[in-house]
């Protein structure tokens, strides 16, 4: 497992259920100056016997490694496409989900929790799909080493770790200078759509986002998105819908 250094989100699991026993919390902390964002909990669960499988046949065919080179997306997907990055996909339901509804657009996929990343593995080997690269790494790294400026048409953040005590507000992903990471990778009219279930999380974003350089609310100002048809509907936001709980999104254009 790589030392990972970000929020990292899971888009198939409630950010608001209690950790998993066998989880254990990275020593976080954050460093804005930086861009050093130390901010989640690292799970440590253990591979099944079908993720390792998938790691082990499909890993080196659609994993994709840190390195000091950007990544030209015409080569790894041997083609020509809108490409969007996904921090923190889980399990990976969703992004198995988006990919096979929208062929004409590649994914990539980044995920710290490696039975996370061998269950997308098992989906993309079980759906056929060809247009989702991953990397299990930090984020962060991923972005400023990887990832060319102007490149990408979108970046999803579903459901990070909210963080919602207080004293730990400082630890949520979504902060001035992270904004300011994410819109130098967005080409023009590029989006940056977040969604949370914490209404004090939501109103931290907007709050964050509104007053970000190079950013324009999609919606209008201070507004929030209708959940767009391309978000899959996770079975926990389901369960939250039945127990009168809101989920918001928020999309914000590079300008």
């Amino acid at each position: 497992m790589q030392t990972a250094t970000m929020t990292q989100t899971t888009s198939d699991t409630p950010s608001n259920d209690p950790i998993i026993d066998n989880e254990t919390k990275s020593d976080d902390s954050v460093d804005i100056q930086n861009f050093r964002i130390r901010s989640f909990a690292l799970r440590q669960g253990r591979l099944s016997q079908a993720q390792q499988n998938a790691l082990d046949n499909l890993w080196p065919q659609f994993g994709l490694e840190v390195a000091d080179e950007l990544l030209d997306f015409d080569k790894v997907f041997g083609r020509e496409a809108p490409t969007i990055v996904e921090i923190g996909f889980g399990m990976g339901k969703s992004l198995a989900e988006m990919a096979e509804a929208n062929p004409d657009q590649n994914y990539i996929g980044i995920e710290v929790h490696r039975p996370g990343v061998g269950a997308l593995l098992k989906l993309i080997g079980e759906k056929g799909l060809t247009n989702i690269r991953i990397f299990n790494h930090d984020a962060i790294e991923v972005l400023e080493q990887r990832i060319p400026k102007d490149s990408l048409a979108g970046l999803y953040l579903f459901f990070p770790d909210p963080w919602h005590k207080k004293r730990h507000h400082k630890r949520r992903i979504v902060q001035p200078a992270f904004a300011q990471s994410i819109a130098k990778h967005l080409k023009p009219s590029g989006h940056f759509h977040m969604a949370t279930d914490w209404e004090d999380y939501a109103e931290h974003m907007m709050e964050v986002m509104s007053v970000a350089e190079n950013y324009r609310n999609a919606a209008g100002e201070k507004a929030y998105t209708p959940r767009p048809d391309y978000r899959p509907l996770t079975k926990f936001e389901q369960r939250g819908h039945r127990l009168g709980h809101g989920v918001w999104d928020l999309i914000f254009e590079r300008i």
